[in-house]
Protein backbone atom coordinates (compact mmCIF):
# COMPACT_ATOMS: atom_id res chain seq x y z
CA UNK A 1 0.00 0.00 0.00
CA UNK A 2 1.43 2.97 -1.16
CA UNK A 3 1.39 7.20 0.96
CA UNK A 4 -1.42 7.86 -1.00
CA UNK A 5 -3.94 5.10 -0.29
CA UNK A 6 -3.09 5.40 3.04
CA UNK A 7 -3.49 8.83 3.42
CA UNK A 8 -7.19 8.52 1.74
CA UNK A 9 -7.69 5.74 3.78
CA UNK A 10 -7.09 7.95 7.34
CA UNK A 11 -9.50 10.50 5.74
CA UNK A 12 -11.54 7.78 5.41
CA UNK A 13 -11.71 6.53 8.96
CA UNK A 14 -11.96 10.01 9.93
CA UNK A 15 -14.96 10.77 8.18
CA UNK A 16 -16.03 7.73 9.91
CA UNK A 17 -15.22 8.41 13.22
CA UNK A 18 -16.99 12.06 12.97
CA UNK A 19 -20.28 10.53 11.91
CA UNK A 20 -19.94 8.18 14.89
CA UNK A 21 -19.62 10.79 16.75
CA UNK A 22 -22.56 12.81 15.82
CA UNK A 23 -24.62 9.92 15.45
CA UNK A 24 -23.84 9.54 19.64
CA UNK A 25 -23.60 12.96 20.56
CA UNK A 26 -27.67 13.02 21.00
CA UNK A 27 -27.83 9.89 23.26
CA UNK A 28 -24.65 11.64 25.49
CA UNK A 29 -26.87 14.72 25.93
CA UNK A 30 -29.24 12.73 27.59
CA UNK A 31 -27.36 11.06 29.87
CA UNK A 32 -24.84 14.16 31.16
CA UNK A 33 -23.16 13.66 33.94
CA UNK A 34 -23.26 15.03 36.59
CA UNK A 35 -26.93 16.26 35.74
CA UNK A 36 -27.49 19.59 35.26
CA UNK A 37 -30.57 21.80 37.50
CA UNK A 38 -32.10 19.83 40.84
CA UNK A 39 -31.44 15.71 40.61
CA UNK A 40 -34.87 15.02 41.74
CA UNK A 41 -33.91 11.34 41.58
CA UNK A 42 -31.27 11.46 43.87
CA UNK A 43 -32.86 13.21 46.89
CA UNK A 44 -35.78 11.56 46.93
CA UNK A 45 -33.40 8.45 47.73
CA UNK A 46 -31.77 10.53 49.63
CA UNK A 47 -34.84 11.50 51.36
CA UNK A 48 -36.00 8.23 51.58
CA UNK A 49 -33.17 7.10 53.95
CA UNK A 50 -32.72 10.17 56.32
CA UNK A 51 -36.18 9.03 57.14
CA UNK A 52 -35.20 6.52 58.65
CA UNK A 53 -32.97 9.02 61.04
CA UNK A 54 -36.21 10.86 61.63
CA UNK A 55 -37.75 8.32 62.90
CA UNK A 56 -35.97 6.51 64.91
CA UNK A 57 -35.05 9.92 66.77
CA UNK A 58 -38.89 10.31 67.31
CA UNK A 59 -39.34 6.67 68.35
CA UNK A 60 -36.13 6.76 71.23
CA UNK A 61 -37.94 9.93 71.89
CA UNK A 62 -41.33 7.87 73.09
CA UNK A 63 -38.88 5.59 74.36
CA UNK A 64 -37.62 7.70 76.76
CA UNK A 65 -40.55 9.60 77.66
CA UNK A 66 -42.60 5.95 78.23
CA UNK A 67 -40.15 4.86 80.55
CA UNK A 68 -40.18 8.14 82.69
CA UNK A 69 -43.32 8.25 83.15
CA UNK A 70 -43.65 4.69 84.01
CA UNK A 71 -45.24 2.86 80.58
CA UNK A 72 -43.94 0.29 78.76
CA UNK A 73 -41.19 1.51 76.57
CA UNK A 74 -42.73 0.79 73.40
CA UNK A 75 -45.79 1.92 74.40
CA UNK A 76 -46.29 4.31 71.21
CA UNK A 77 -45.57 1.43 69.02
CA UNK A 78 -48.82 -0.83 71.11
CA UNK A 79 -51.08 2.08 70.83
CA UNK A 80 -50.33 2.02 67.26
CA UNK A 81 -50.46 -1.40 66.29
CA UNK A 82 -54.47 -0.97 67.36
CA UNK A 83 -54.91 -0.19 63.70
CA UNK A 84 -54.74 -3.66 62.41
CA UNK A 85 -54.48 -5.43 66.15
CA UNK A 86 -57.50 -3.41 67.54
CA UNK A 87 -57.68 -3.17 71.16
CA UNK A 88 -55.45 -6.22 72.44
CA UNK A 89 -52.51 -4.20 70.83
CA UNK A 90 -52.54 -2.47 74.20
CA UNK A 91 -51.51 -5.15 76.34
CA UNK A 92 -49.43 -6.72 74.13
CA UNK A 93 -46.18 -8.47 75.07
CA UNK A 94 -45.55 -10.04 72.01
CA UNK A 95 -41.74 -9.35 70.84
CA UNK A 96 -42.82 -10.50 67.16
CA UNK A 97 -45.76 -8.31 67.06
CA UNK A 98 -43.65 -5.03 68.54
CA UNK A 99 -40.59 -5.67 66.33
CA UNK A 100 -43.46 -5.63 62.92
CA UNK A 101 -44.44 -2.19 64.73
CA UNK A 102 -41.12 -1.02 65.23
CA UNK A 103 -40.03 -1.32 61.14
CA UNK A 104 -43.20 -0.28 60.14
CA UNK A 105 -42.61 2.80 62.25
CA UNK A 106 -39.24 3.43 60.76
CA UNK A 107 -41.23 2.49 57.42
CA UNK A 108 -43.80 5.26 57.34
CA UNK A 109 -40.79 7.18 58.73
CA UNK A 110 -39.11 7.00 55.81
CA UNK A 111 -42.15 7.88 53.43
CA UNK A 112 -42.65 10.97 55.21
CA UNK A 113 -38.88 11.95 55.09
CA UNK A 114 -39.07 12.32 50.77
CA UNK A 115 -41.46 15.32 51.37
CA UNK A 116 -39.17 16.86 53.98
CA UNK A 117 -35.65 16.46 51.88
CA UNK A 118 -37.23 17.60 48.85
CA UNK A 119 -38.61 20.81 50.16
CA UNK A 120 -35.22 21.79 52.04
CA UNK A 121 -33.42 21.04 49.05
CA UNK A 122 -35.08 22.46 46.40
CA UNK A 123 -37.33 25.45 47.63
CA UNK A 124 -34.70 26.13 50.81
CA UNK A 125 -31.02 25.61 50.20
CA UNK A 126 -30.67 28.95 50.51
CA UNK A 127 -32.56 30.06 52.99
CA UNK A 128 -31.05 31.03 56.99
CA UNK A 129 -31.86 28.13 59.16
CA UNK A 130 -34.44 29.88 61.02
CA UNK A 131 -36.50 30.04 58.04
CA UNK A 132 -35.77 26.38 57.70
CA UNK A 133 -36.70 25.69 61.06
CA UNK A 134 -40.12 27.32 60.59
CA UNK A 135 -41.17 25.72 57.41
CA UNK A 136 -40.10 21.92 59.12
CA UNK A 137 -41.72 22.87 62.03
CA UNK A 138 -45.02 23.82 60.27
CA UNK A 139 -44.52 20.82 57.77
CA UNK A 140 -44.34 18.66 61.18
CA UNK A 141 -47.52 19.96 62.96
CA UNK A 142 -49.56 19.58 59.43
CA UNK A 143 -48.45 16.56 59.59
CA UNK A 144 -49.82 15.49 62.85
CA UNK A 145 -53.06 16.87 62.63
CA UNK A 146 -53.62 15.35 58.51
CA UNK A 147 -52.37 12.33 60.34
CA UNK A 148 -54.41 12.12 63.62
CA UNK A 149 -57.36 14.41 62.55
CA UNK A 150 -58.05 14.05 59.04
CA UNK A 151 -57.17 10.38 58.66
CA UNK A 152 -57.15 8.43 61.54
CA UNK A 153 -59.60 10.17 63.42
CA UNK A 154 -62.16 8.41 61.24
CA UNK A 155 -60.31 5.78 59.53
CA UNK A 156 -59.49 3.55 62.68
CA UNK A 157 -63.23 3.88 64.14
CA UNK A 158 -64.42 2.79 60.57
CA UNK A 159 -62.34 -0.32 59.90
CA UNK A 160 -61.65 -1.81 63.45
CA UNK A 161 -64.37 0.44 65.73
CA UNK A 162 -62.22 1.96 67.89
CA UNK A 163 -60.30 5.40 67.90
CA UNK A 164 -57.65 4.28 70.17
CA UNK A 165 -54.58 6.17 68.53
CA UNK A 166 -56.67 9.21 69.59
CA UNK A 167 -57.69 7.94 72.94
CA UNK A 168 -54.90 6.79 74.08
CA UNK A 169 -51.87 9.45 72.92
CA UNK A 170 -51.81 13.00 74.10
CA UNK A 171 -52.38 15.99 71.69
CA UNK A 172 -48.64 17.19 73.08
CA UNK A 173 -47.39 13.44 72.66
CA UNK A 174 -48.68 13.05 69.06
CA UNK A 175 -47.21 16.92 68.49
CA UNK A 176 -43.87 16.28 69.77
CA UNK A 177 -43.51 13.34 67.75
CA UNK A 178 -43.90 14.59 64.57
CA UNK A 179 -41.84 17.95 65.57
CA UNK A 180 -38.94 15.51 66.68
CA UNK A 181 -39.53 13.92 63.56
CA UNK A 182 -39.51 16.91 61.65
CA UNK A 183 -36.60 18.64 63.59
CA UNK A 184 -34.00 15.53 63.07
CA UNK A 185 -35.10 15.70 59.00
CA UNK A 186 -33.83 19.97 59.70
CA UNK A 187 -30.14 18.43 60.95
CA UNK A 188 -29.50 15.67 59.24
CA UNK A 189 -30.76 17.44 55.18
CA UNK A 190 -26.73 18.31 54.71
CA UNK A 191 -25.98 14.23 54.90
CA UNK A 192 -28.22 13.96 51.52
CA UNK A 193 -26.23 16.87 50.08
CA UNK A 194 -25.51 15.41 46.10
CA UNK A 195 -22.08 15.65 45.52
CA UNK A 196 -21.02 14.43 41.75
CA UNK A 197 -18.66 11.71 41.41
CA UNK A 198 -15.20 12.90 39.59
CA UNK A 199 -12.54 10.61 38.63
CA UNK A 200 -9.59 11.05 39.90
CA UNK A 201 -6.94 13.89 38.06
CA UNK A 202 -10.32 15.31 35.84
CA UNK A 203 -11.09 18.88 35.08
CA UNK A 204 -14.31 19.94 36.28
Amino acid sequence: MDREQKLRELEELRARLEQLQREVAPAAAGTEWPPRGYYAVYHVMAGFILGMFGAATSLLFNIVGSLLVGQHPLQLIRVYLTFPLGDAALQTEDNLALAVGCCLYLGTGMLFGVPFHLVLTRWLPQKDFRTRFLVVTGMALGLWIINFYLILSWLQPLLFGGNWIIREIPWWVGALTHLVFGWTMLLVQPLGTFIPYQPQGETT
